[in-house]
């Protein structure tokens, strides 16, 4: 005879395997994803977007990815990396050199004259990450690691020479730039990008160093006149890093680690820098529309700058060396790496 136990067992079978096959016990997971532009700016909209909705895809909806952008989740930018490590996010981009001194390694990538192409010193980026700047992230879990197009001086004076530098407050967005523009006689003003505008606006600085696709969401070519870039490597590159939270990531069912692993490493570092850099001339294009002065110094008048610029990179070397790093070799490896790409493409 069969018990009244055997029968709910039966149902309770019938039931799990409906439910099962219905994907109502698959287990789904709702991520934070926290920024610091606004959702239309570049970076949000084509690459920060395009990654999560891939992820939603391969997850077939188990995994939800909600954006939090301008810094809604609360805090400012110089604390997201933080946010990640402590779980107020659970996963964040940031600028690495928010964080002053804390990443050395990734800074052979923000000297002056040293980056022509952000697809090829991400792809660097992301394979000296591997090997030589792991534990210096080991409180998050890295999915990508780029760096921005070349950056280009934007002013409410005329920038032609270093000479012409001398006395200008510049925003600076990190240590090895912001040491870059005091050894050309600018007075730099360490900001994160949002304070840009409002800096611009009331006079608080005479100018800002940002590449030039994200001019346009902070409407820089409205708030200067002149533009000055150069011809060969860039005046100077800023990296960037998306990051997991550790526990966030590690609790992952195992097919849900695949997947974000499959939308990490490194080919997402290659298409976010060459994304990045591919609204350069979009956004240049509506500067030269709004009638501003755009000054391309040549590769001879460029060499001059980057002459002037050389103590920063020897006070880096002497730096990393106090920290028994080999920073020679850092900036051999990533030349190296860049010159792979570059062939390979």
């Amino acid at each position: 005879m069969t018990t009244r136990r055997t029968v709910l067992g039966a149902l309770s079978g019938v039931a799990f395997a409906a439910l099962t096959a219905t994907g109502a016990l698959a287990q789904e997971v709702t991520l934070k994803l926290h920024q610091f532009l606004p959702a239309q700016a570049n970076v949000p909209k084509h690459i920060l977007d395009v990654w999560a909705n891939k992820v939603e895809k391969d997850s077939e909806g188990r995994i939800k990815i909600d954006r939090f952008p301008s810094m809604q989740l609360g805090g400012k930018p110089p604390e997201l990396y933080d946010q990640v490590v402590d779980g107020v996010a659970d996963i964040v981009w940031t600028v690495v050199g928010y964080t002053p001194g804390r990443f050395p390694r990734t800074e052979v990538f923000e000297l002056p004259f040293s980056v022509s192409d952000a697809g090829a010193a991400s792809y660097a980026y992301w394979k000296m990450y591997e090997e030589h700047m792991k534990d210096s992230f080991k409180d998050a879990h890295i999915l990508a690691t780029f760096v921005h197009g070349p950056g280009v001086i934007h002013s409410s004076e005329p920038v032609k020479t270093p000479a012409d530098m001398e006395g200008l407050k510049l925003r600076g967005p990190s240590r090895q730039t912001n040491a870059l523009l005091k050894t050309l006689g600018a007075e730099p003003v360490g900001m994160p990008v949002p304070a840009i505008p409002e800096a611009l606006s009331k006079g608080v600085v005479d100018g800002a160093v940002i590449p030039w696709e994200v001019t346009g969401a902070l409407k820089v070519p409205e708030l200067v006149d002149y533009h000055a870039e150069f011809t060969g490597p860039a005046l100077y590159t800023v990296g960037f890093v998306v990051a997991m939270n550790n526990d966030a990531y590690n609790n992952l069912p195992d097919d849900l680690k695949a997947v974000i692993d499959n939308n990490s490493g490194l080919d997402f570092s290659v298409f976010a820098g060459t994304t990045m850099q591919s609204f350069d001339a979009p956004a240049r294009a509506a500067a030269v529309e709004n009638g501003n002065e755009i000054t391309t110094l040549s590769a001879e008048e460029s060499a001059t700058w980057a002459a002037a610029a050389q103590p920063v990179t020897e006070a880096w070397l002497a730096d990393m060396q106090s920290k028994g790093i080999d920073g020679q070799a850092l900036i051999d490896q990533a030349k190296a790496l860049m010159a792979e790409y570059e062939a390979s493409k």
